[in-house]
């Protein structure tokens, strides 16, 4: 009996050993022998990157995206520059958007909010070219540019919750008006620094959520854990965030979900001027 297991075992293992042994070495060889670049036919909607000029206080994000849908594929693109000021800004959210059809996955960005309902979200996410589509084996060996997406809520909220008709969460952060404007600057930065040193996203190592962990663990030292399975399998992000006490509510994380659920809004008031206020309802 027992030289029957250990022979199960290694036929089950064995098989398991070279597999990993084989990605090893293909992540190697792709390392290796490939460059990370800014010049490529880019789909439409990642083609033009933003970037920012800071004068003390003063932050002018050029090419703030803020598309009008039609449908995930349809859309009239449009940019636009703005200069905030740090000192008014009030609050930092969080926004899960789990992926149908794919359990445990998600997307997650922040959106910064300003004095008289100003908003602007960064969002971390795969550049991809033209027939490209998502592949999370294929993030695995440089396959994608990284980039910071700049957008209006308007378009990035609106695009997950009346477009691709993902469910959207939106968490009030619990920080500091100090860290906020610290984190928003570190991030505003790294959105300049890929303009100019262009990087690979890596499905582990080097996703939206592991760039937003080194930027509030970059203010606060080991804030976040980097090594937990809800930075990598990110449908939990949000219960992970809520146990860290990062969520600014007082209620139980099922409770939470549901107030901080916006999609019935964000369809309701679509077309409304004040869409970001009203979603917060």
């Amino acid at each position: 009996m027992n030289m029957f297991w250990k022979w199960t075992r290694r036929l089950i293992l064995y098989p398991f050993a070279i597999c990993i042994g084989i990605l090893v070495i293909m992540f190697t060889v792709t390392n290796l022998v490939t460059t990370p670049s800014n010049d490529r036919d880019w789909n439409d909607d990642q083609d033009i990157l933003p970037f920012a000029e800071i004068n003390d206080n003063l932050v002018t994000i050029h090419n703030i995206r803020n598309f009008s849908y039609a449908s995930t594929t349809s859309y009239t693109p449009n940019y636009y520059d703005k200069t905030f000021d740090i000192t008014k800004l009030k609050n930092v959210w969080y926004v899960v958007e789990p992926f149908s059809g794919i359990p445990g996955s998600a997307h997650t960005f922040l959106s910064f909010e300003f004095e008289n309902d100003q908003f602007v979200s960064i969002s971390v996410e795969i550049r991809k070219e033209k027939g490209e589509s998502y592949s999370p084996i294929k993030g695995l060996f440089n396959t994608y540019e990284l980039m910071y997406v700049i957008a209006d809520e308007r378009d990035v909220i609106k695009l997950r919750s009346n477009y691709r008709k993902d469910l959207v969460y939106l968490y009030p952060a619990k920080t500091t008006t100090a860290k906020i404007q610290t984190l928003f600057l570190d991030m505003v930065q790294r959105a300049n620094d890929l303009k100019e040193n262009p990087e690979f996203y890596n499905t582990i190592t080097n996703t939206c959520t592991t760039n937003i962990v080194q930027h509030i663990n970059t203010i606060t030292p080991d804030r976040v854990p980097l090594f937990n399975l809800s930075v990598l399998f990110l449908a939990e992000s949000d219960k992970l965030a809520y146990d860290l006490g990062l969520i600014d509510t007082d209620l139980s994380f099922e409770e939470a979900r549901k107030k901080f659920f916006i999609n019935d809004r964000a369809l309701r008031y679509a077309e409304s001027v004040d869409f970001s206020r009203r979603i917060r309802e």
